[in-house]
């Protein structure tokens, strides 16, 4: 039988040791922003909507 290396998934395909790890070079959006750019984007796209 083969032997399982390191009790990793395989289904994981390396993505706990991407996010595990942090950029201090990488751009940080808070979630805060996020949702208010997401919020304000569709009220815009409502008006434009309506308007034309």
């Amino acid at each position: 039988m083969a032997k399982k290396s390191g009790g990793r998934l395989v289904s994981s395909a390396g993505l706990v040791n991407y996010y595990d790890s942090e950029d201090h070079r990488a751009i940080h959006i808070s979630p805060k922003t996020v949702i208010v750019v997401t919020i304000v984007t569709g009220v815009a796209v409502f008006i434009l909507n309506a308007l034309f």
